[in-house]
């Protein structure tokens, strides 16, 4: 069976225009050639199978938004070739939408003035939803979350994490074979995240569709996904599961410690005690990530002992958050 998406090869590159100041610059610049070729994507290649989620990470400029642009047709790559379910995005726009359903960070796909039923219905129509299918779907969401309160009420009058989990549902309303989801739970509390977290889950096993996830929240990625890829300037980083990518910095700990006094004055000070060693403060915590390659975890708690009055100890492995930070400063693992 072919992956459902296949990524060749693929560039994308964009011409910027070196502008000029003032009213002089502005008007030459009509007229002007002087332009930068800048490659946003730089021949990646890549295959997702039917029913993965798979979280597409990088930080802001990697190259995620304009290769999600190119799966969903939005944009034409320079240089390479890109299937999704069999076409070619960019050339069969209208059968690519069919197949695919988006939620692009804030940006609501619903109407702002009607109750959520209304939209719903639209896109019915839209899609050319059959009554049953469109009833097993309202079915499957009645199981899922309490979408009933919803129902009825205009979307200008939803909290974000509501317009969230709407959007979410919408998205999945015609049964699309790829969902591709940006920031999904950006700016929502703990108990909204968990549980938009809750029902990407349940909609990914129940209709085996795949997702495709941006984001720079770590707990979407532990909680959603097997399979991660990272971008940074437009090349491909690292494509395997989140487990294979730990055992990369197999050697870290964190070291958490609570002590006397300011955390951010603790933390600068300790900063300087050891020296290579991450250190960053949370609340009362601070975490040192400690390289046992380096030195042994206890050896640096013994040295810090002997200067410092500590109230309380926690050691971890190494996090997600922590290792795709790594990769970020060291662009390898």
């Amino acid at each position: 069976m072919s992956p459902i998406i296949e990524i060749k090869n693929v560039t994308k590159e964009f011409k910027v225009l070196n502008r000029h100041e003032g009213l002089k610059g502005s008007i030459r610049d009509l007229f002007s050639r002087d332009y930068n070729i800048v490659t946003a994507v730089d021949n990646i290649s890549m295959t997702v199978e039917q029913g993965e989620i798979v979280g597409y990470l990088g930080p802001n400029g990697a190259g995620k938004s304009t290769t999600i642009k190119m799966m969903t047709g939005v944009l034409q790559p320079t240089s390479g070739e890109i299937l999704v379910s069999g076409n070619i995005p960019y050339k069969n726009r209208a059968k690519n939408a069919q197949e695919i359903g988006v939620v692009f960070g804030q940006r609501s796909q619903l109407w702002w003035a009607l109750p959520l039923i209304e939209s719903f219905r639209l896109l019915k129509d839209i899609y050319q939803i059959s009554d049953k299918d469109y009833d097993d779907m309202m079915a499957l969401y009645s199981s899922l979350v309490d979408i009933e309160p919803l129902l009825h009420k205009p979307v200008r009058q939803m909290s974000l994490g509501q317009r969230t989990l709407s959007d979410i549902l919408a998205a999945f309303l015609h049964n699309p074979k790829i969902v591709f989801l940006d920031e999904p739970t950006i700016g929502l509390d703990v108990s909204m995240k968990a549980k938009i977290r809750t029902l990407i889950h349940a909609l990914n096993k129940e209709k085996n569709t795949t997702v495709i996830l941006t984001t720079h929240d770590m707990g979407d990625v532990d909680a959603l996904c097997r399979r991660i890829v990272i971008i940074d300037k437009g090349k491909m980083l690292y494509d395997n599961d989140i487990e294979h990518l730990k055992g990369f910095f197999g050697s870290y700990r964190t070291l958490k410690l609570r002590i006397d006094g300011t955390p951010e004055e603790n933390a600068e000070v300790i900063r300087k005690e050891v020296g290579e060693f991450s250190v960053s403060c949370d609340n009362e915590w601070i975490s040192i990530l400690v390289d046992e390659d380096k030195a042994k975890i206890m050896d640096v708690l013994a040295s810090l002992q002997t200067k410092h009055e500590i109230r309380d100890i926690k050691l971890e492995e190494i996090s997600t958050e922590e290792v795709i930070k790594k990769i970020y400063e060291e662009g390898v693992c």
